[in-house]
């Protein structure tokens, strides 16, 4: 099944144009990120497509795709939870909130609930300690969590009520389906 097709392959198009000739390759998370708002997480058969057009290997796609942790190649809820396990969340209580966002949301250590509607997800650091314990919904960091604001924002996901960004602005939808 071609994932980039139609509209798509044009936003992939789009793409390739910003890189120079010969540096194509570079273009590698932008296009995963593309594929990845497709159906949530990148599948085979969009890094086959990202490689075929940067003229790379599938594996050399899929080293990147499973390297960075923002992208998913396994199935992913509406919602991304991410919780910072670093050594200053981890001081503050990240484990048991994480342990907590995990009984909640998925206890059968699927990481993702049953409706598809939130994924749980350990993070190793989200680059804000000095907030900790940071958690981050849907790319956008929540601070000074504690275990009741967590269950009561996974509560909220469930009603597609997304939390307020703890600075900036909230990051739009990045599904296009």
């Amino acid at each position: 099944m071609a994932v980039l097709e139609g509209a798509l392959r044009a936003d992939a198009d789009r793409i390739l144009g910003r890189y120079p000739e010969g540096r194509e390759r570079s273009a590698v998370l932008p296009l995963l990120y593309l594929c990845q708002s497709i159906e949530g997480r990148v599948t085979d058969d969009g890094m086959r497509e990202v490689a075929q057009l940067l003229g790379i290997t599938t594996a050399e796609v899929r080293a990147v795709a499973t390297f960075y942790t923002m992208l998913r190649t396994e199935r992913t809820g509406r919602h991304v939870v991410c919780v910072c396990t670093n050594l200053s969340c981890a001081l503050r209580g990240a484990n048991d909130l994480l342990a907590a966002a995990r009984e909640a949301v998925a206890p059968d250590h699927s990481g993702t609930d049953a409706d598809g509607a939130i994924t749980v997800h350990e993070e190793e650091c989200l680059g804000a300690c000095d907030a900790a314990p940071v958690i981050q919904v849907n790319y956008a960091n929540v601070d000074r969590v504690t275990r009741e604001q967590l269950l009561a924002i996974l509560d909220g996901l469930r009603r597609d009520e997304v939390p307020a960004a703890a600075r900036g602005a909230t990051p739009a939808e990045d599904r296009k389906s």
